[in-house]
């Protein structure tokens, strides 16, 4: 995993979060009696969103470090220390 995939990854959370928010909105809009209902299930679905999201950032992170890391340079072999 990559920069670009941790990235893709946020970008795809902040698509969800804005459509749940959206859809939550929308349905508390056309019926106000059922907010706390509406309310509770979006927040677990955001919930549930984030959720994966963190568990992509804390999964790819360490791998981000590995392949970031440069590899170590070996001295030539004429060289003696």
């Amino acid at each position: 995993m990559d920069v670009l995939g941790l990235s893709l990854a946020a970008m795809g959370v902040a698509i969800g979060l804005g459509i749940i928010g959206y859809a939550g909105l929308q349905g508390m809009a056309r019926q106000p009696e059922a907010i706390s209902k509406l309310q509770t299930a979006m927040l677990i679905a955001l919930a549930f969103v984030e959720l994966v999201f963190l568990l992509t950032v804390f999964v790819g992170a360490p791998q981000l470090k590995t392949v970031a890391s440069p590899a170590p340079v070996a001295a030539p072999a004429g060289e003696a220390h």
